[in-house]
């Protein structure tokens, strides 16, 4: 069995987004960050191409054509002219679904890698990317994995190695946060602006918190306004021991803290499973 690839969790460390423009689609800039937990994805030699869903959250999803795995696959046949890559794909989903986390794009991201390592094709990480993005905006920085400064429709790419290891922890409330109705609510108030912030002077860590800080997400109030519970896992989430800046990635409705330590973060979350032994509760380093 080849070992499982990881898919990790994407957090939007903070997300300023415009208006909707002329071609329906928002222009944004983020700084994205990647943390070491996500979904499992696993690639196998096989007759005809298929997936299979396992996992704590795999039951709310299918192997139908839908998954964004199966889609990239099939793109990356009709780009080498090949056809459906002859693979199974075995999907153990840990991440919550419509969670802000880029799960769906993570997993493809993975499944091509994989896939393409497997059959031997001549395709680099460029190639790769430019595949992912005909699955969706965060395919192309979901499949390099990397932190990036993100701008564009989040296509237009800047990889950032001077972001330190954040010591976090995320926590999902165990509710969906489908990305278009977010935007709806988002069109319909006051807006934002898609500006990218100067970078921190100092990239410590803690100066990298502070700077973050002064930053935002655009998409918080409408998905709090659609999910009052995101209200609610923001202010909980913020009264823990230790927590420097809380904040909700992408359009919700996960929330992460970030903390001094590693330590911090794992007293966090103890504390607030506790209290709330049915949310999605993970520590996590975002790198």
């Amino acid at each position: 069995m080849t070992p499982a690839l990881l898919a990790p969790a994407k957090v939007n460390l903070f997300l300023h987004v415009g208006p909707v423009e002329a071609d329906g689609y928002h222009p944004l800039a983020s700084l994205v960050a990647f943390a070491d937990i996500g979904d499992g994805v696993a690639v196998e030699s096989a007759e005809r191409l298929s997936l299979t869903v396992t996992g704590p959250f795999g039951r709310v999803l299918s192997g139908d054509d839908d998954n964004l795995i199966l889609k990239a696959l099939r793109a990356m046949g009709r780009a080498t002219g090949a056809g459906d890559p002859p693979v199974s794909v075995a999907l153990d989903k840990r991440l919550p679904i419509a969670a802000g986390l880029g799960g769906g794009s993570s997993d493809a991201g993975a499944a091509l890698k994989g896939a393409r390592d497997l059959l031997g094709l001549t395709l680099d990480d460029a190639a790769l990317a430019d595949i992912a993005a005909g699955i969706g905006a965060d395919g192309p920085m979901c499949l390099h994995a990397r932190a990036a400064w993100a701008e564009g429709r989040g296509d237009r790419l800047t990889f950032e190695p001077r972001l330190p290891p954040l010591p976090a922890l995320l926590v999902n409330p165990g509710v969906p946060s489908p990305t278009g109705p977010v935007y709806r609510a988002f069109d319909e108030g006051r807006g934002g602006s898609a500006d990218r912030p100067g970078p921190p002077d100092d990239w410590s860590l803690s100066a990298v918190i502070d700077w973050l800080a002064v930053q935002r997400n655009d998409l918080e109030a409408p998905a709090v306004s659609l999910e009052p519970v995101i209200g609610e896992t923001l202010a909980e989430t913020a009264r823990l021991p230790g927590v420097r800046l809380v904040r909700m990635s992408g359009s919700g409705a996960t929330v992460f803290a970030l903390f001094d330590t590693p330590d911090q973060a794992d007293e966090a979350a103890r504390r607030l499973a506790m209290t709330h032994p049915r949310w999605w509760i993970a520590p996590a380093t975002l790198r």
